[in-house]
C-alpha cells in the first residue's frame, strides 16, 4: 500500500469506529523527504500481504511518487486515495487548487506535521543545527495554513508558534476527517467487490489487510523538501 504516514493515527480512529478489522503495516512516514522511495516500500508490503493471501489497499495518494505509486496500483490490482497529497484527501482536491491559486506561496500543516514539526522539518533539513539556513528554504513563502483534524488547544498553540518561525500569518480551516473517511470507505468497498460472487461482504471488510502510514515523524513533500507544500 502507498499511504501517507500522517494518517496512520486518523486511518486507525475510523477502522475502530467503523468496527474493520484492520492490520495497519506502517511505512516509516519520513520517506515523504524521499518520495522516489514510497512505491518500491508500498510495493514490497503489499506484495508480502497479497502473498498471505490477504487483500490490501493503499492508504496513499501520490504523495510527490509522479505516477509510481499508480504503476504499482495498476500491476497488482490495488486501489489508492485519490488525490495529488493527503491535503487533496483531508481538505478536496478543488480546495486545495483554490487555495494555492489565491497564494502560491503557502506552507501547509496537517494535525500530524504540526505535532512532528521540530523532527521532519527542523531536524530532517539541518535547520536546528545550522538555522542560517532557514531563509533557503523559506524564504518565499507568504502564509501558513493550518488543515486541522482535531483544533485541540495544544496543537493551535504549536501551529501558532511554527507560525511565529516563519513570521507569518496562521489561517486554520477545519476539515475534520470526513474526506478521508469516504475515501477510505471506497477503499474498503473496491477490495470488497474482488472477493467474487458468493462472498459475504463483512466477513471479506474483517479480513483486510491494510499498508497505512506510521505514527511517526511526518512530512509531506513540498519545494522545501520535508513539511508542507506549494505548489
Amino acid at each position: 500500500m502507498i499511504a501517507c504516514g500522517a494518517l496512520a493515527g486518523n486511518v486507525r480512529e475510523i477502522a475502530a469506529r467503523r468496527g474493520w478489522l484492520v492490520e495497519v503495516q506502517p511505512l516509516p512516514a519520513l520517506l515523504h523527504n524521499r518520495p522516489h522511495d514510497i512505491a518500491r516500500e508500498a510495493e514490497r508490503l503489499a506484495g508480502r500481504a497479497l502473498d498471505r493471501g490477504q487483500r490490501a489497499v493503499l492508504a496513499y495518494a501520490d504523495c510527490g511518487t509522479y505516477g509510481a505509486l499508480d504503476e504499482v496500483c495498476s500491476r497488482l490490482g490495488l486501489a489508492r486515495l485519490g488525490g495529488l497529497h493527503c491535503y487533496d484527501v483531508l481538505a478536496g482536491a478543488d480546495n486545495m487548487a483554490k487555495l494555492f491559486e489565491a497564494e502560491p506561496g503557502t506552507y501547509v500543516l496537517t494535525d500530524f506535521l504540526v505535532r512532528g514539526f521540530r523532527r521532519a522539518v527542523l531536524a530532517e533539513l539541518g535547520l536546528d543545527r545550522y538555522p542560517e539556513l532557514w531563509p533557503d528554504y523559506f524564504r518565499h513563502y507568504r502564509r501558513l495554513v493550518w488543515l486541522a483534524q482535531h483544533r485541540e488547544p495544544s496543537l493551535e498553540r504549536e501551529a501558532q508558534r511554527i507560525a511565529e518561525m516563519f513570521g507569518l500569518p496562521l489561517a486554520v480551516i477545519e476539515t475534520g476527517t470526513a474526506r478521508l473517511e469516504a475515501e477510505l470507505e471506497r477503499l474498503v468497498a473496491q477490495a470488497v467487490g474482488r472477493g467474487g460472487p458468493g462472498q459475504d461482504p463483512g466477513r471479506m471488510t474483517r479480513s483486510l489487510a491494510w499498508a497505512a502510514g506510521p505514527a511517526r515523524a511526518a512530512g509531506a513533500t513540498g519545494p522545501a523538501g520535508a513539511g508542507g507544500g506549494a505548489r
